[in-house]
């Protein structure tokens, strides 16, 4: 089996607009965002034909590039000697983990904080966090119903009970009752843009190589600050174009932007969404170099995976296309006469009200 997904309707690509973005039925204007009782992506079966089917059908987290689940291509930096021997399956699960590990790195002092992952897959990553960061509490969110699915059979033992405490669970759930502690994870299906959480519920919020399939990451980024309690912390990688120019160009080099599953985001769009959201203190820092090398050399010493789709990256990379960036930013100041605590005890559905107060500042 190779990493590419499964082919979409022949001779039924996706397309770009002037700008380089996908142009997909499921893609939405501001203006159909904003129309009253509108359901979004992933709340109703309505994800992107590729999307529904690699996450799906397809499961991407079997495929053999992707071994150990986790589905990311890997920050290989913390591997030791990797460039005087041939990589090891143990190398490739160790370099999913260890992005997980550098994203979840930036949150200071996480120890019994609350945080989300969106877009967690099966949530190894949700456990990673658990088991090495000290979390408190896990929250893991994606849109595809079948991922949720998983996540939760894979981790049953650690899940809250559905009634959320109320009574006892038999089987593979923990036992619970009105006295008993909260369960340590859980996982939610929503889409990025209209997380099912209340305001100010959560102190970490962190993704790990989804950003890319988000239609609108605008609406993320109001979401992330809207959810973000007033000292939380937003911490997200995956690979992004690097300029407009590369926007267009990308679909005619990779096919998961020509087929609609991921969406040819710019780097520096992402960063000024963060900051029209409220967000503060937004920094980016590029870390291709410890990615995509040494992912294409991992395919390229698999006869099994020696696929032409998946070394393109590498070529997107030298060509200056794309690059892999870690973004980290802070949760919005408190709305002006509101302390912390009030804001932390809403629960209402409305946008943050905080007004943008730093400019991103990127590391390449």
């Amino acid at each position: 089996m190779t990493q590419q997904p499964p082919t979409g309707t022949p001779g039924q690509p996706g397309r770009t607009d002037d700008a380089g973005r996908t142009n997909h039925p499921d893609r939405t204007t501001a203006a159909e965002a904003d129309s009253p009782g509108r359901t979004t992506a992933g709340e109703a079966d309505s994800l992107p034909d590729r999307v529904a089917i690699t996450y799906g059908e397809a499961d991407l987290s079997t495929v053999p590039a992707f071994a150990g689940g986790f589905i990311n291509f890997g920050y290989w930096a913390r591997l030791p000697d990797i460039a005087d021997r041939p990589f090891t399956e143990a190398d490739r699960v160790r370099s999913e983990q260890d992005l997980y590990r550098l994203v979840l790195g930036t949150f200071d002092r996480p120890q019994d904080r609350t945080a989300l992952e969106v877009g967690c897959g099966r949530g190894l990553g949700c456990v990673l966090a658990l088991q090495e960061f000290g979390l408190g509490k896990v929250i893991g969110l994606d849109a595809h119903p079948d991922q949720i699915a998983r996540a939760r059979r894979t981790h049953a033992a650690l899940l809250s009970p559905p009634d959320g405490g109320n009574g006892t669970t038999s089987g593979n759930g923990p036992s619970t009752g009105p006295n008993a502690a909260p369960a340590p994870l859980d996982f939610i299906q929503g889409a990025a843009q209209r997380i099912p959480l209340p305001d100010a519920a959560i102190d970490c919020l962190y993704s790990v190589e989804a950003a890319q399939h988000f239609r609108d990451l605008s609406a993320f980024a109001r979401e992330a600050a809207r959810v973000l309690r007033p000292d939380g912390r937003l911490a997200l990688t995956t690979f992004f174009a690097r300029d407009h120019d590369a926007a267009r160009a990308l679909p005619e080099l990779l096919p998961s932007y020509a087929d609609g599953l991921d969406v040819p985001h710019v780097i520096d769009d992402v960063a000024t969404a963060l900051v029209t959201a409220g967000l503060r203190d937004v920094q980016v820092r590029a870390i291709g170099d410890a990615v995509w090398e040494p992912y294409d050399r991992y395919m390229a010493q698999q006869p099994e995976l020696r696929d032409e789709w998946a070394r393109r990256y590498l070529t997107a990379y030298k060509a200056g296309l794309l690059d892999y960036y870690v973004i980290t930013a802070t949760a919005p100041e408190p709305p002006a006469g509101e302390t912390a605590s009030e804001t932390t005890a809403k629960t209402t559905d409305g946008t943050p009200s905080a007004t943008p107060t730093a400019a991103a500042s990127t590391a390449r």
